[in-house]
């Protein structure tokens, strides 16, 4: 198996607000949803994908699994709560969200439950969210880098994360980029606006064109349908070396989301 390049986030999208996002989304021809057991919108994105009517067999529906239910014991029946609110019998895709706070409960241990998971048939892959290089080193070493399908991270053109894409690359572990768009602060960016004048397209496509273009997974999140169609078009945008590079040299390691208590210590 593997990741699907565009699909859609959910994640601060709450109530009637995920609903019709979601089913929007089915509507424009999207097939991957991404939800969280922490985003309290599992049994609504269940309940819009049930009402879509799309057949399971077509959707990939990836959850991730909390902080507080990583213990050998809560992880498998807090998954088995989010199959029941997502009205399906597996998951494609199941995370680890953050690494536990500390390292209370070690990453040897959740990684053994969520390759348990996998084999009961509860998900069909495995993979991390927010993991540094040392805590990939520590996934691998535990399950092996085989089977871990994603490490999903905050990736944007002001942030990078060259560290960890180089290190997931070596060891055949798929990049899945989140906030792709930076909560819509690189629309503005005069470099971004001058790419898209350019091929006729929205800054929007050309932020994700350039991280599919780079073999990343995006799952922006919206709830507008223009939008949602619009991003839909980045899949066939075409960017030229030249526009790669000038994206490249946006770096500025400018990190978004680093929750207190809960953030590793980054690479």
């Amino acid at each position: 198996m593997s990741i699907p390049q565009l699909g859609i986030g959910t994640f601060r999208l709450q109530g009637e607000v995920v609903i019709d996002s979601v089913r929007n989304g089915l509507e424009a021809g999207y097939r991957v949803i991404d939800t969280a057991q922490i985003y309290g919108n599992e049994a609504e994105v269940g309940a819009a994908i049930a009402a879509s009517g799309v057949p399971r067999s077509e959707l990939f529906i990836t959850t991730k699994i909390w902080i507080a239910n990583l213990s050998k014991e809560k992880l498998i029946p807090s998954l088995k709560e989010s199959l029941a609110k997502l009205r399906t019998d597996y998951v494609d895709l199941t995370l680890i969200h953050w690494p536990s706070p500390g390292g209370e409960v070690p990453v040897a241990e959740f990684m053994a439950a969520l390759a348990e998971a996998r084999a009961l048939g509860l998900t069909r892959q495995i993979g991390v969210s927010n993991f540094t290089v040392a805590l990939m080193h520590q996934a691998i070493d535990a399950v092996g880098a085989p089977a871990i399908a994603t490490n999903q991270v905050e990736l944007h053109p002001y942030l990078q994360n060259r560290k960890v894409v180089e290190f997931a690359r070596e060891h055949g572990i798929h990049i899945t980029s989140y906030m792709t768009l930076a909560y819509g602060k690189v629309l503005g960016d005069a470099v971004i606006q001058q790419i898209a004048a350019r091929h006729n397209a929205t800054p929007a496509q050309v932020v994700l064109a350039w991280a599919m273009q780079l073999g990343y997974a995006v799952i922006p999140s919206s709830t507008k349908r223009a939008n949602l169609d619009s991003n839909l078009k980045a899949l066939d945008l075409k960017l030229s070396g030249d526009d790669m590079a000038q994206i490249a040299a946006l770096e500025r390691n400018e990190r978004l989301t680093s929750p207190q208590g809960l953030a590793p210590a980054w690479d």
